[in-house]
C-alpha cells in the first residue's frame, strides 16, 4: 500500500480506513461482551479493546500486521474522527447530566465530592512536581502538575452510573449520594480542566489568559440566557409536530448547534469539547429531547465514534517507553497518589458524615471510577505537548486499574451486590 495519502488513490485510502473500521468495531464488541461476561461493565471491554489494538499488544507481538492495519498513512483522518466522536459525546455527556442530583444529601454530598477534589488536587500537584524532576521534563513544570493534578481529581459519572445500575446501586440512598458526589465532581473537574487549558494555551500572558477567561464566561452567559431559551421554545415546537421524535430536519439543527458550540470554544482558545458539553448541560433538563436525541445519536456515537477514541488512545499507550523498574515505579506512586487522594479522601469524608466503614468504604470505591472521563483529560494534555508518552502510559494505566478495580472491589466489601 502506498505510504502516504497525498499520491495515493481515493480508494486506497477508504481501503485502509474501512479495514481499520471493522478491526475496531469487532474488537469493541467481542471485548465488550467478553468483559461484561466477566463481571465488568461492557464499556471496560471497549477500553480493553482499544489498547489491546496498540503498540503495547498487537504491535509488540505483529508489528508488520500492525502496521498494515494501521497504516501511519491515514493517521489524520482517524485522529479528526476520534475528535469528532469526542465532541458529539461530550454533548451527550452533557445532555445525561441531572442538576437535580445536586439537590439531594447536599451536606454529605459535599464533603465527598470536596475531599474527592481538593485532596487527589493537592497530591497531583506534588506528584507532578516531583515526576517533573524525576523524568527532567523539559515542558513547563506549572503546567504539567496542573494537568497531573486536575488527571487526579476525574470521577467518571457516566462509567460509574453504568456501574451502579448493572449492580442496583442507582436507587439507594448510598447510590444517590456517590452520583450526587461524582456530578459536583465532574462538574468542578470541568471548570478546572478549563481554566487549567486557558493557563497553558495563554503561557503566562495575563492579557492572552484574561480574554479567554472573558470569552468562557460571555460565552457560558450568552449559551444560557440567548441560546437555552429559544432552543428550548424550538424544541418544545419540534417535538409537538414530530410526536415526540426527532425529525431528520431537526437532527441537523441539533448537529448544526453542537458544532457551531464547538467552534466557539476553539476559537476562545480552549478546546471544542468544552462547548458541546455546556450546550447539552443547559438542555439537560427537557427530558423528551434528552430521549428523543439518545433514540437517534446515542447508540451510533457508541459503536462506532466511542471505539475509535479508545482505539486513539491505544495507539499512544505504548509499554515500550516504560523501560526500566525506575518508571515502574513512578507509575505505581501515580497509582497508589490517586487511589489515596480520591478513594481515602472520599471514604474519609463519608465516615466523618456518620456512615459505617463499609458505607464509606463503598462510596470511596465508586468515586475512584475514573475511565473515559480521564481518558479524555490524558489526550489534552498530550494533544498539548504537556504530558509525555511514559506519563501518558502511567496515568492511562492508573485510569483502567481504578476503574477495573470498582466492581470486584464492591462485590467483596458487600457480597450481596449482584450484576444484572
Amino acid at each position: 500500500m502506498n505510504a502516504s495519502p497525498v499520491g495515493a488513490h481515493i480508494e486506497n485510502i477508504l481501503l485502509i480506513v474501512m479495514l481499520q473500521l471493522c478491526v475496531i468495531i469487532a474488537a469493541a464488541r467481542l471485548f465488550g461482551a467478553l468483559f461484561r461476561k466477566m463481571g465488568q461493565p461492557q464499556v471496560c471491554g471497549e477500553i480493553a479493546a482499544g489498547l489491546i489494538l496498540g503498540p503495547s499488544l498487537f504491535g509488540r507481538f505483529f508489528p508488520e500486521l500492525s502496521r498494515e492495519v494501521f497504516n501511519p498513512a491515514v493517521n489524520p483522518v482517524f485522529s479528526v474522527m476520534s475528535q469528532i466522536g469526542l465532541v458529539l459525546l461530550m454533548f451527550l455527556i452533557g445532555l445525561e447530566f441531572e442538576f437535580g442530583h445536586l439537590r439531594e444529601n447536599r451536606r454529605a454530598a459535599l464533603s465527598v465530592s470536596f475531599a474527592g477534589i481538593f485532596l487527589p488536587f493537592g497530591l497531583g500537584m506534588w506528584l507532578g512536581s516531583y515526576l517533573h524532576t524525576a523524568l527532567g521534563l523539559r515542558s513547563n513544570w506549572l503546567f504539567f502538575s496542573l494537568f497531573m493534578a486536575t488527571a487526579m481529581s476525574i470521577t467518571a459519572i457516566p462509567i460509574l452510573g453504568r456501574i451502579m445500575m448493572e449492580l442496583r446501586m442507582n436507587r439507594s440512598l448510598i447510590g444517590s449520594l456517590t452520583i450526587t458526589a461524582a456530578a459536583i465532581d465532574d462538574a468542578m473537574g470541568w471548570v478546572l480542566l478549563a481554566l487549567v487549558t486557558a493557563i497553558s494555551q495563554a503561557a503566562f500572558d495575563p492579557w492572552k489568559f484574561g480574554r479567554m477567561v472573558g470569552g468562557v464566561l460571555l460565552f457560558g452567559a450568552v449559551m444560557y440566557f440567548v441560546v437555552r431559551p429559544v432552543a428550548i421554545r424550538w424544541i418544545g415546537a419540534t417535538l409537538r409536530r414530530a410526536a415526540g421524535a426527532l425529525s431528520l430536519n431537526a437532527l441537523a439543527v441539533v448537529l448544526l448547534l453542537i458544532f457551531v458550540s464547538a467552534i466557539c470554544t476553539n476559537l476562545i482558545g480552549i478546546f471544542s469539547i468544552f462547548g458541546a458539553f455546556l450546550l447539552g448541560a443547559i438542555l439537560s433538563d427537557q427530558p423528551e429531547f434528552v430521549a428523543a436525541v439518545r433514540n437517534r445519536l446515542s447508540d451510533f456515537v457508541t459503536v462506532f465514534f466511542l471505539p475509535i477514541f479508545f482505539t486513539y488512545t491505544g495507539l499512544r499507550t505504548d509499554i515500550g517507553t516504560m523501560t526500566g523498574m525506575d518508571l515502574w515505579l513512578l507509575c505505581g506512586l501515580v497509582l497508589l497518589a490517586a487511589t489515596a487522594g480520591k478513594l481515602g479522601g472520599c471514604t474519609l469524608a463519608a465516615r466523618w458524615n456518620g456512615f459505617s466503614w463499609r458505607d464509606a468504604s463503598i462510596i470511596g470505591v465508586m468515586m475512584n471510577t475514573r475511565a473515559l472521563m480521564e481518558l479524555i483529560v490524558i489526550n489534552i494534555g498530550f494533544e498539548l505537548g504537556i504530558i509525555p508518552r511514559s506519563v501518558f502510559f502511567m496515568l492511562v494505566f492508573m485510569a483502567i486499574f481504578t476503574t477495573y478495580m470498582t466492581a470486584p472491589v464492591l462485590r467483596r466489601i458487600a457480597p450481596e451486590l449482584r450484576q444484572t
